[in-house]
């Protein structure tokens, strides 16, 4: 196929299919999450064991998931976002279909471990879009990808509570195995591969040390109820996992090509967006927790709403629904006064949502604006953690960085859980030998998640305060505000053009970025007129190194100051770069 015609088909889908089929790839990983919420209470009877072990039905989603999220970004960068993409959601189909035909927990928790593994999708896919998209139009679609997680769950609760009442359980896996063939097949046919690639190498112990502390972090968070949270088993693994990840990182600082690079995640724009991402993480779950018990318990206790189990599902899918449809209003807000503002929005309105909650659960109607006031809080949370990550790393960086935000978001979920689980049976009555939450245990656990959303309100007001012109590529809206942000200088960044020998133009040439130690520090392709951008991560010297299909490879040294001038560095293939400031 000649250069001109793939440039036309990365236009084309950019435009068209690419946000569709991404977001879609997210809302069928959601939906494998979900997949067994209505049968929860039903596992150890479906396979035929004790209640402690089928819990390890879902931690092992978790485990392999939160394992996954980091290194699939990775290789996503390595090696082709798209291609990392149609891997993790074809281990996911793989997975599906070994829980499918199986009834024994042996075979379902290999099954559930390998569906963990479509967690990945959802780091791959923003970075996907951040190659591909428009600045125009990578706010709203950012946001949408980042908000799939919700969206796919929301509506996966009433339609698997819908199967699990009229069809065998089994039938949940087939769907889900079918679903993520859609998605495959979308991908490979609409979604071009991204051209930008990491320099280096994969950093195999580095992949080992993070999954090793993490499975020592989130096993006892998730079996710490069942283990005893003062035991010698969860102490000693919350011990040793502080001593693998600490020994990691220091192995991650001293590595040439670190998995996860520490120094970038140590700038405040990274680490406070990390940690609000956490208490957004823990405000996510505890809706999803209450609301449907609250909804499904009968009215004899004298609070419960005694909905079915699929009108529960109907009234809590606008959760997701609200958070879906918050994507363009996200986009607005972003443009007009930037994401960290937003994020501070959505985090006021959770807070506002579970605070209302506490007095709104007497009906069924009650809990549908609950969903709706939260979907829309998260919604915006979640929009914006994203497109702050990807406007604070260099761009051959996009998956390892969101690899590690959502990780830290699962981190949330999977604190939530453990929380809330222990309230919830703490505050339980003993009904005939059954466990009944109480409407103490529930207003508890609304105010745990007050609580975490104004410490992640804390962590927003520490991020750094953002100029206009710091991510045009995440602000603009329409066309007008997109010329407006092009035209705005970029803090601390080498601007320029790429041309060719007559001084025409040279649209998608990669432009590298590489430090003194002969690092990757940055890299971008250039726009239709030829123009990029690269912020500098300090001062210093550096070499600019681009290339181009049908053109002569050109590297030019440049140095920074390290202030807020922008360093005008044309570069011309082949020839001389000519600098100016």
């Amino acid at each position: 196929m000649t250069r001109t015609t793939n440039e036309q088909l990365t236009g084309r889908t950019a435009k068209g299919a690419v946000v569709p089929v991404l977001a879609f790839a997210g809302i069928v990983v959601a939906v494998m999450q979900t997949l067994l919420v209505p049968v929860i209470k039903d596992l150890p009877q479906l396979l035929d064991t004790e209640p402690s072990n089928a819990t390890w039905v879902l931690t092992s989603t978790l485990l392999s998931g939160a394992v996954a999220t980091p290194i699939m970004g990775r290789l996503g960068d390595l090696f082709g976002k798209r291609r990392m993409l149609i891997l993790s959601l074809a281990v996911m189909v793989v997975g599906a279909l070994v829980s499918a035909v199986t009834s024994a927990l042996l075979p379902m928790i290999v099954g559930r471990t390998l569906q963990g593994f479509a967690m990945g999708a959802i780091p791959l896919g923003i970075g996907l879009m951040r190659d591909m998209l428009p600045r125009e139009r990578l706010g709203s679609a950012m946001a949408l990808m980042s908000s799939s997680i919700g969206v796919g769950g929301g509506l996966a609760l009433p339609a698997a509570a819908l199967v699990a009442q009229h069809a065998d359980w089994h039938a949940l896996f087939y769907g889900a195995a079918g679903l993520g063939v859609l998605s495959i097949v979308l991908a490979l046919l609409l979604v071009p591969e991204s051209p930008m690639r990491a320099e280096g190498s994969f950093d195999l112990p580095g992949a080992l040390g993070l999954s090793l502390g993490l499975v020592l972090f989130l096993l006892p968070i998730t079996k710490g109820s069942d283990w005893g949270w003062a035991s010698g088993t969860t102490l000693g693994l919350f011990a040793a996992s502080a001593a693998v990840l600490l020994l990691w990182g220091v192995y991650e600082l001293r590595t040439t090509a670190p998995l996860v690079d520490l120094r970038t995640t140590v700038r405040p724009a990274v680490l406070f967006t990390n940690l609000a991402s956490i208490m957004v993480g823990v405000s996510f779950y505890v809706v999803s927790l209450v609301l449907p018990q609250l909804l499904q318990l009968p009215t004899s206790t004298g609070y419960g709403l005694g909905q079915s189990m699929v009108v529960a599902g109907l009234l809590v899918a606008p959760l997701g629904l609200t958070m879906m449809f918050t994507a363009p209003v996200y986009a607005r807000l972003s443009a007009k006064y930037g994401t960290k503002v937003t994020l501070i929005i959505g985090l006021l309105i959770i807070a506002i949502g579970y605070g209302a909650g506490l007095g709104l659960m007497s009906a069924a109607w009650q809990a549908l604006v609950i969903a709706v006031v939260l979907g829309a809080g998260i919604g915006l949370a979640y929009s914006s953690l994203p497109a702050l990550i990807v406007g604070a790393v260099p761009a051959s960086e996009t998956g390892a960085a969101n690899g590690l935000n959502t990780l830290m978001r699962s981190i949330g979920t999977s604190t939530s859980s453990a929380v809330i689980g222990m309230v919830l049976a703490n505050t339980a009555n003993n009904v005939n030998g059954v466990a009944v939450p109480t409407m103490q245990g529930f207003r508890v656990s609304f105010l745990i998640a007050t609580g975490a959303v104004a410490v992640g309100l804390l962590f927003a007001l520490f991020l750094p305060k953002q100029r206009r012109a710091a991510g045009p590529q995440l602000r603009a809206s329409s066309e007008e505000d997109a010329n407006l942000a092009r035209a705005e200088e970029v803090l601390r960044a080498f601007h320029g053009r790429v041309l060719d020998a007559e001084g025409a133009p040279v649209a998608r040439a990669k432009v590298t970025l590489i430090d003194r130690r002969g690092r990757q520090a940055g890299a971008t392709l250039s726009a239709e007129d030829g123009s990029y951008a690269l912020t500098v991560p300090a001062e210093g010297a550096y070499v600019l190194a681009a290339k181009a299909t049908g053109h002569g490879p050109l590297a030019s040294s440049a140095t920074h100051a390290g202030d807020d001038r922008v360093v005008d560095v044309d570069l011309s293939l082949p020839g001389e770069a000519v600098s100016t400031h």
